[in-house]
């Protein structure tokens, strides 16, 4: 079973920069997709960025488009999320998760379409 664990969190001042990575206990080629979501305190988690090995394509949150970039290592066992240009509301635990299933890039918003899930990393933005 894939394990996955998120690191590279912490607290960043507004317009910084931070690199989240997830590295799963496997090398998640058996994975079709891997995806990145953020929760903030009183809301729900929220899709953030998504990549599908199979169609080898992206696809972002509006809010985060331009700013965040969503990559695999070279090792294929580690999943990073470039982000830069921060804001106070990108202020939220960051999970990845990883789906097993075939699912278009389209389908990857979806959070119930994932197989795992980490257990989250903090990033908190101060203006």
């Amino acid at each position: 079973q894939v394990q996955l664990l998120e690191s590279g969190g912490g607290p960043v001042q507004t317009g910084g920069s931070l690199r989240l990575s997830c590295t799963a206990s496997e090398r998640i080629v058996s994975a079709y997709a891997n995806g990145w979501f953020r929760q903030a305190p009183g809301k729900e988690r929220e899709f953030v960025a998504a990549i599908s090995w199979i169609q080898d394509s992206t696809t972002y949150a509006d809010s985060v488009k331009d700013r965040f970039t969503i990559s695999r290592g070279n090792a294929e066992d580690t999943v990073y999320l470039n982000m830069t240009n921060l804001e106070p509301e990108d202020t939220a635990v960051y999970y990845c998760a990883a789906s097993v299933s075939p699912r278009t890039i389209v389908d990857m918003t979806d959070p119930s379409l994932y197989d795992y899930w980490g257990q989250g990393t903090q990033v908190t933005v101060s203006s």
